[in-house]
């Protein structure tokens, strides 16, 4: 039965992001579980943050499309096992670039909300990220909340360039990188909402 965009609903509207997202990364793994998990971890960082509930909710629901750059990488790349050459990373790392302009000029403020978390969540507090090397606050909040949630999910998942390690393992990981990787606010709320953290790692597993 046909719908008028006006019968959108927000479950509507997360089920339209998390498919855009699942397309944009296939290439790579199946990712529906690690899109599902963004979405929660970043909702549990951004309740206990100063932001308003509508600011939560847009970082939660843009969070899974914080990859969909990837979608303009070579196969080739996204499935190597090993290191990457120099060359390699550029092509890499521009999925930071190219996110962005793919959510580029929209009007939805989710998209907005998206396009900042694409072109900022490998960027790192101490200025040795990419692609604008920002450092501190110049980092828009939003890509701080996401760097941190995706980087857990990286380091507890398995890959075919890695294994995967122990969820307290990447926790102290992600302790010991407050002020250097990680805004140390985040990563504050990160620890005290962790038992949150691994019931949503281990209901959504890989």
């Amino acid at each position: 039965m046909f719908r008028s965009p006006s019968d959108t609903t927000p479950r509507d509207l997360n089920d339209f992001i998390s498919r855009l997202a699942y397309v944009a990364e296939l290439k790579e793994w199946d990712n529906r579980s690690h899109i599902e998990r963004m979405r929660k971890y970043c909702q549990i960082i951004t309740v206990c943050l100063d932001i308003s509930p509508t600011e939560a909710r847009l970082i939660s629901l843009a969070s899974q499309l914080h990859d969909v750059g990837k979608i303009t990488i070579p196969e080739i790349l996204l499935q190597k096992p090993g290191n990457y050459e120099a060359s390699e990373w550029d092509v890499v790392e521009r999925h930071t670039i190219e996110g962005a302009i793919i959510l580029n000029g929209s009007s939805s403020p989710v998209l907005q909300t998206a396009e900042t978390i694409a072109y900022t969540h490998h960027e790192r507090w101490d200025g040795s990220g990419y692609p604008q090397g920002l450092k501190g606050d110049e980092i828009p909040l939003s890509g701080r909340i996401c760097a941190i949630a995706d980087v857990f999910d990286a380091l507890t998942s398995k890959r075919t360039y890695k294994a995967a390690i122990t969820e307290a393992e990447a926790l102290q990981l992600i302790q010991t990188s407050a002020g250097t990787m990680f805004d140390p606010k985040v990563v504050k709320v990160f620890s005290e909402k962790f038992n949150d953290i691994q019931k949503i790692r281990r209901m959504n597993g890989s």
